[in-house]
């Protein structure tokens, strides 16, 4: 038997196969270990200092340093009640109080919250309750599911049919059928020559009523959609475009699923992302900022009439039959609750419109560079799109992979961004500071100088 190895790295290849991961690379170099977190800053085994521009997976609201308030309601919570579910009618304390403040928080007027483990798994059960709903009312063929092209959300079976990235899908036999795409509604990337943000907006809505009217209306149960499209590569719609569908919707009895995942609790400058382009869902589904990603956990709200269809046929067949070990769970809950807490004690909202115009300064910053062809931002998500020829808005050849190799450099720096393809993608703390957002874009700023550098040995600009 081989000796075991010395660093938390080398043990992590040896022993740990990863998400989203090279595996093979991972079990050659071992992983990238994470020791402790200090606001926007993570720390390595070695001690070296990382600033994550993307608060995690999207989710580090608070940062990652200890939160008292959060450790202290987690403690009191395992010395109470560590565990109970939410099956036949049972559920713990914080659980109850959650649920409460989330319907009062909703974007929309809402009735009920149902709870998951995480944003896949709140998608995939949004799913299973508009297939439920639409048999309760008789309709058994209106089951079909309209998601957008770069879309997001989540990777179960079903969720993960729902993205829109063909790296989701390769080789797990995905997506299953009864899945429908329309537009993505990016202006830069998808208009038309000459093509204003309104009226692509409205090709978007007259393409996605063709899709409608070419399956059959009553075949189609709902849509999907984020308010920003996150990991897509923060696709941020055009004006008047939820103008446009919500009619659209409406008129063919068509559910909403807003996926807040990325954009709820403030990200976008409102609570919800749904506030902030003015859509109207009739079901919410929510993770990550949730419990700033100190704990596993995930909601779904729904409106009064899905929940009366719900409990009404739950009644005539003996049960909602569809739950999890976890769904609800009290320390969760109770972490949760503490964060949307901590949240209203911050101002959060407030604290995100004061710091959004810093941050799209520092992104607009860029947008003279050779290599930048859009930069997007609301609140404080955003993207910068690498591009070979600014006027043209045409892209480098994948096989250069200059986003992943951007993203490579910028980790030298000590800076941690997400590329989706050659878009790369910032999400820092709500909690940041000026002065850290600038730290973050001077590390980000010596990577995109580096690349250029690069591209230009290489001939390719």
């Amino acid at each position: 038997m081989s000796a075991r190895p010395n660093s938390l790295a080398a043990r992590d290849g040896a022993y740990h196969f990863h998400g989203y991961t090279n595996a093979l690379k991972n079990e050659q170099e071992g992983g990238f270990v994470v020791t402790r977190g200090d606001g926007p800053f993570i720390y390595t085994e070695e001690g070296k200092e990382y600033f994550d521009g993307l608060s995690g997976l999207w989710c580090c609201a608070l940062g990652f340093g200890p939160q008292p308030r959060l450790i202290e309601a987690a403690r009191r919570q395992m010395e109470i009640l560590p565990y109970y579910h939410t099956f036949t009618q049972k559920v713990a304390t914080p659980t109850v109080e959650l649920a409460e403040k989330l319907v009062g928080l909703a974007p929309v007027p809402m009735s009920k919250a149902y709870f998951c483990n995480s944003g896949s798994e709140a998608n995939d059960t949004a799913i299973k309750m508009v297939w439920y709903f639409n048999n309760a009312l008789g309709r058994p063929q209106k089951k079909k599911i309209i998601a957008r092209n770069k879309a997001y959300h989540g990777v179960t079976i079903a969720s993960g049919s729902l993205t829109g990235l063909p790296a989701v899908h390769a080789d797990f036999d995905l997506p299953v059928p009864g899945i429908l795409r329309t537009d993505c509604p990016h202006h830069y990337r998808f208009a038309e020559p000459g093509e204003s943000e309104a009226d692509f907006a409205t090709r978007c809505a007259e393409n996605l009523e063709k899709l409608i009217l070419a399956e059959g209306p009553e075949t189609i149960a709902a849509m999907f959609a984020e308010p920003v499209q996150g990991a897509g590569g923060v696709i941020i719609p055009p004006a008047t475009y939820w103008a446009k569908v919500m009619p659209i919707l409406r008129k063919y009895e068509i559910l909403l699923v807003a996926d807040e995942v990325i954009c709820g609790f403030g990200r976008t400058g409102n609570w919800w992302g749904s506030q902030t382009y003015g859509m109207t869902p009739d079901l919410v589904t929510s993770a990550k900022q949730l419990s700033a990603g100190q704990a596993p956990i995930a909601a779904i709200l729904i409106n009064q009439p899905v929940y009366e269809t719900l409990r009404d046929h739950s009644n005539r067949l003996g049960s909602f039959a569809h739950g999890l070990t976890y769904s609800g769970h009290p320390l969760a809950a109770a972490v949760a609750l503490e964060t949307l807490r901590i949240y209203e004690d911050l101002d959060i909202v407030a604290r995100v419109r004061a710091l959004a115009p810093h941050f799209a300064r520092g992104m607009q910053a860029f947008a003279g560079h050779p290599l930048v062809g859009e930069v997007r931002q609301i609140g404080l998500v955003g993207a910068i799109e690498l591009v070979r020829d600014k006027a043209s808005h045409a892209s480098f050849d994948s096989k250069l992979a200059v986003g992943p190799n951007l993203v490579r450099i910028a980790h030298d720096h000590g800076l941690i961004v997400r590329p989706v393809v050659d878009s790369i993608c910032f999400c820092p703390p709500l909690v940041s500071t000026e002065q850290q957002l600038d730290e973050m874009f001077a590390r980000f700023g010596k990577a995109l100088e580096e690349t250029h550098a690069w591209l230009r040995r290489e001939g390719q600009v």
